[in-house]
């Protein structure tokens, strides 16, 4: 019987088509070019073969192709009734989440990886910032991550995936020294993997270190030009290190050459919410940002993601619409989201409206307001998951609104409690100012 890279038993009778699995599960791990292409090889090579077709699924929805991905999730399940019990299950969890019942699929997915350790596609589904652990509305989600990677790590040993993503869990859960190990012990493994690139320059912000970060990060670009679906990310931690730098002019120029939606070809998700939060971020800084460029964010939202849903995308298409004082695109992504609220619908639940209102309160300079949403919301901004990078973007705010309100000792205490869980220069800068 074939097999896929973890040794797990795939269902078709074609070597070519197992063969073209292993190369797109590869890439995929790897956040490389050639998922899809190699994919398309393993489905014309077997089109019965159920795990490429939810495989292909997969990318479909990192792309936002919803009728597409829900397309090869259908025809998944169809296939997997003549496949063995651990591709069913396989099937079954994906399938759930690209459906959106994602409650669903992540218990399915916990249920699966008691039974099938090594199903490293349904463990990626539980992972990363816009995992099924992060997009829970759990507050404990950080925690969760590093868990079950700690409890599977037996089964994967020195694998160059499962240490990039163990080492990014750690991180995450306010363990940088070791999830710095645990990356660079995966970066010698495989140096063509954007996700040990990603976890890498997390990592680096957490720990403080942006020249190492800078250093780090500008290398492994130049060596891997327009490589992966991270790229665009990755480009945008390389702004964060930049305004951690003090180097705004620095980031705003990537944002022009490689974040824009005008020049990026990275999933929606990116695109919204690393545009509209790196402006913010500028911003808040004292930088001018030219009215086109928010609206150029809210545009592709409309096409893209023209409805509520993906409370990550809706809350960073907010911060666009509220810095332009789009009062039409706003009260219209908030009534949606109110909606999706009053239903259970809306995994963070009211700290997603409070925050879309205190970015309306701050675009608007009435900073007491601000003040007044965002300081209760603080411990139960985590909820709306993403990355501890991203999240920060809400702490800046208060503190901003603080500054600007005179609220000395307030904004002393906000930013003495950053410093203590990390260095940060652009943290120092603003204590200097008190």
């Amino acid at each position: 019987m074939r097999r896929d890279r973890f040794d797990l038993s795939l269902t078709t009778e074609s070597d070519a088509a197992a063969a073209a699995y292993r190369d797109g599960f590869d890439r995929l791990l790897a956040a490389w070019n050639g998922v899809e292409e190699a994919l398309d090889r393993a489905i014309a090579e077997d089109p019965e073969f159920a795990l490429a077709y939810i495989a292909r699924g997969r990318m479909h929805a990192t792309f936002g192709h919803a009728t597409e991905a829900r397309a090869c999730a259908a025809r998944a399940r169809e296939l997997a009734a003549k496949a063995t019990d651990r591709e069913r299950g396989h099937v079954h969890v994906i399938a759930s989440a690209i459906e959106g019942k994602s409650a669903d699929a992540l218990l399915a997915a916990e249920q699966h990886l008691d039974a099938y350790p090594r199903d490293a596609m349904v463990l990626l589904l539980l992972l990363g910032a816009f995992g099924l652990y992060a997009f829970s509305g759990r507050n404990d989600h950080d925690q969760a991550r590093l868990t079950i990677c700690t409890r599977l790590a037996r089964h994967y040993g020195e694998d160059w995936w499962f240490l990039a993503y163990h080492g990014w869990s750690n991180t995450e859960a306010g363990n940088p020294t070791l999830g710095l190990e645990q990356t660079q012990r995966s970066l010698a493994l495989r140096r063509q993997n954007g996700h040990v690139a990603h976890a890498l320059a997390h990592t680096y912000f957490e720990l403080g270190d942006a020249s190492e970060g800078e250093r780090f990060l500008s290398g492994w670009l130049d060596d891997h030009p327009r490589s992966g679906f991270m790229h665009w990310h990755l480009a945008w931690h390389q702004t964060l290190l930049r305004v951690e730098a003090g180097d705004s002019e620095g980031a705003y120029r990537v944002f022009q050459d490689l974040i824009g939606p005008s020049v990026s070809d990275a999933p929606p998700i990116n695109v919204v919410s690393d545009g509209a939060s790196l402006l913010w971020r500028l911003a808040l800084d004292g930088r001018e940002i030219p009215h086109t460029e928010w609206d150029a964010i809210a545009d592709y939202g409309d096409r893209r993601v023209p409805t509520a849903g993906n409370h990550f995308i809706d809350l960073h298409y907010v911060l666009a619409a509220a810095a332009i004082g789009d009062t039409t695109r706003l009260e219209r992504r908030l009534s949606d989201l109110e909606a999706l609220h009053a239903n259970g619908k809306l995994a963070p639940g009211a700290v997603a409206i409070g925050l879309c209102n205190a970015a309306r309160a701050m675009a608007a300079a009435d900073d007491k307001t601000a003040i007044r949403i965002l300081e209760p919301l603080m411990p139960e901004v985590v909820r709306i998951g993403g990355s501890h990078a991203q999240r920060e973007l809400w702490e800046d705010m208060l503190i901003v609104a603080c500054l600007r309100a005179h609220h000395t000792e307030k904004a002393q205490k906000l930013i003495e409690a950053r410093l203590h869980r990390r260095p940060s220069a652009r943290d120092r800068r603003w204590l200097s100012t008190l």
